[in-house]
C-alpha cells in the first residue's frame, strides 16, 4: 500500500529539487599529485540552511584503475555537533549533471540541503570529471567507475569526521537517483564483492539506467530520448574510457558533431541548456545511420562494451540487503526496462529483500515523467528513512 505525504511539504521537495544553488570556487590541487591521505579543502557554513558543508580530497582510482584523488562533500546539519552522535550517515549519489559548479564540492547541495534537516550526516563524491577533476572527460553511467569513486568517498569522510570529533550510531543508507540511482546499484555490488564490513541499513535506487544495452536499443527502437545529452554521454563515455577509438563522425551527425567540444564537454551548460541547443528529442537527428542499425559493427561494438557494466549481469547479490527499486513507467529519459531487468536479477539470484515499485506516476507540462518520479522517489525514501530513525518525516522536510 502506497503511503503519501502532506502536500505542503510535497510541493517543498519539488521545490528544493528543482533548485540550483551553485557556487564557484576556486581549483583544488592537482588530481595527479596522489598521496594516500584524504583531507578537507573547505568549509562553507549555509546560515539560512543551518547546515555545515566540509569539501574534501580523498584517494581513488580512476576509471582506468591508476591512482587519483577525487573530491566531495560532507554535509550536516548545525544540530548535529562534534561528540554527541548522529544517528548514521547517508551517502548520496548525485544525479546528471554538466555545468562544472552542479557537483556537490562546487556547491550544488540542494538534496543536502533537505538531508540537512535529518539527523544523519551526508556523504556527497563529484564522482571522476567534477570537482577536483572537471579537467576530465567524465565517466558518464560508467557505475563500476563511479561506485568505485563513491565507496572511496564514504571509507575517506568516515575518517575525517572521526578525526574532527564527529561519531554516529551505526545507519548507513545509500540513495541515488537517475545516473545517481545507477551509482548506488554500482555501489551494492562493489561493497558485496570486496567491502564485507560495508552493510547498508537501506539502499534507494531511483531510475537508474542498471542495463546501458538495454536502455539503448530502447532508445532506437522507440526512436526517442526525453533527455538527448544523457544518450551523447553514454556514448562519449564509453567510446572514450574504453578506448574503442570510434571516429565521432562515424556516431554523431550535424549539427551535434561540430558542437560536441563546446555544447557537452566544456562544462558550461546545464542539461537543459544542451538538450536545448540540440533541439531534438528524435535520436536518428543526432546520431548516424549506423548507430540506428543495432546490427552494424559500430553498433554492436559500442553495446559490447556497455554490456560490460551491465548490473544486472555477473555478480552475486546479498541475500538479505534491503533494496527500494523505483521506476515511473511514463519515463522515456531512462525506461523502465532498467529497474524490470535488474529486479530479476536480483531476485533470481537470491536477494530476497527488495521492494519494487513501478507504476504510472504520470509527468506534466512542469515536470516530465523523469523528473515527477524523482519526487515520488525522495518522497518514498524520506519516509522509509524516518520509520528507520524513529522520527517524524516532517522533521525531514
Amino acid at each position: 500500500m502506497k503511503r503519501y505525504i502532506h502536500p505542503f511539504p510535497f510541493l517543498l521537495v519539488v521545490t528544493l529539487f528543482c533548485l540550483l544553488t551553485g557556487c564557484t570556487k576556486e581549483p583544488v590541487p592537482s588530481p595527479d599529485s596522489h598521496n594516500d591521505e584524504a583531507y578537507i579543502i573547505d568549509s562553507v557554513h549555509y546560515a539560512s540552511d543551518h547546515m555545515m558543508a566540509y569539501n574534501f580530497v580523498y584517494p581513488s582510482t580512476d576509471p582506468d584503475g591508476n591512482p587519483v584523488m577525487l573530491s566531495g562533500t560532507i554535509t550536516l546539519g548545525d544540530k548535529i555537533v562534534r561528540h554527541q552522535p548522529a544517528k548514521g550517515l547517508a551517502l548520496y549519489n548525485h544525479f546528471t549533471v554538466y555545468r562544472a559548479d552542479q557537483c556537490p564540492s562546487r556547491g550544488d547541495l540542494s538534496i543536502q540541503k533537505v538531508m540537512a534537516r535529518s539527523p544523519l550526516i551526508t556523504i556527497s563524491p563529484d564522482y571522476y570529471g567534477f570537482g577536483i577533476t572537471e579537467s576530465k572527460p567524465q565517466a558518464y553511467c560508467i557505475s563500476a567507475a563511479n561506485a568505485q569513486s563513491s565507496v572511496d568517498a564514504l571509507i575517506a569522510a568516515r575518517k575525517l569526521l572521526t578525526d574532527m570529533g564527529y561519531c554516529w550510531e551505526s545507519h548507513l543508507f545509500n540513495c541515488g537517483y537517475s545516473q545517481g540511482g545507477q551509482t548506488a546499484m554500482g555501489v551494492v555490488r562493489l561493497v558485496a564483492e570486496h567491502y564485507p564490513d560495508i552493510h547498508f541499513d537501506y539502499t534507494f535506487a531511483g531510475a537508474g539506467s542498471y542495463d546501458i544495452p538495454a536502455t539503448y536499443r530502447q532508445f532506437i527502437l522507440d526512436s526517442i530520448s526525453g533527455m538527448p545529452s544523457t544518450v551523447i554521454s553514454v556514448l562519449l563515455a564509453y567510446n572514450h574510457f574504453f578506448h574503442l577509438g570510434i571516429p565521432r563522425d562515424s556516431i554523431f551527425i550535424e549539427p551535434l558533431l561540430s558542437h560536441i567540444d563546446d555544447w557537452v564537454l566544456s562544462k558550461r551548460y546545464t542539461r537543459q541548456e544542451i538538450d536545448a541547443f540540440v533541439g531534438t528529442l528524435f535520436v536518428a537527428d543526432y546520431v548516424t545511420p549506423s548507430m540506428l542499425d543495432l546490427q552494424s559493427s559500430i553498433s554492436r561494438r559500442l553495446i559490447a562494451t556497455m554490456q560490460t557494466d551491465n548490473l544486472c549481469q555477473g555478480w552475486t547479490p546479498r541475500p538479505l540487503e534491503p533494496i527500494y527499486l523505483f521506476h515511473n513507467t511514463q519515463d522515456i529519459t531512462v525506461p523502465a526496462v532498467n529497474t524490470t531487468n535488474l529486479y530479476n536479477y536480483l531476485t533470481s539470484h537470491g536477494a530476497t529483500n527488495i521492494t519494487l515499485d513501478i507504476d504510472d506516476y504520470g509527468s506534466s507540462d512542469v515536470l516530465p515523467a523523469h523528473e515527477t518520479g524523482a519526487i515520488y522517489f525522495m518522497m518514498h525514501s524520506v519516509q522509509t528513512i524516518a520509520d528507520i530513525l524513529g522520527i517524524e518525516p516532517w522533521s525531514i522536510l
